[in-house]
């Protein structure tokens, strides 16, 4: 299935995970995230609102390259930038509530059937 073939979101979030298959690509998201997050929020609280401009930047700085040289795909974001952020959110929440097996399940499912 290629990337634009989706007609909605819950379709296109197994293709997502799958983008993500390997853990060190959803560890590096995750970390990218919450590193922006946290330089975002430190900046707002200072008073310096271009730290702001951390949260994109060092998001996809560190997500991207993982992409690349990790998973060996291009980013999801490429094809659908709304649903990729929205699947980042809930790839994110779900590793932080232990349930990154549960990714990985989701992830080789969808591979299995799509080779």
């Amino acid at each position: 299935m290629d990337a634009g073939e989706f007609g909605s979101y819950e379709e296109f979030w197994p293709y997502y995970v799958a983008m993500h298959s390997r853990a060190t690509t959803r560890w590096v998201h995750l970390a990218g995230t919450l590193t922006g997050l946290a330089v975002s929020a430190y900046g707002l609280a200072r008073g310096r609102k271009r730290y702001l401009a951390a949260l994109p930047l060092i998001g996809y700085g560190t997500a991207w390259p993982a992409h690349f040289l990790i998973e060996g795909n291009n980013p999801a974001t490429f094809g659908h930038p709304a649903w990729s952020l929205r699947g980042d959110a809930r790839m994110i929440r779900m590793m932080l509530a232990g349930r990154d097996g549960e990714l990985a399940a989701i992830a080789g499912k969808w591979l299995d059937e799509n080779r």
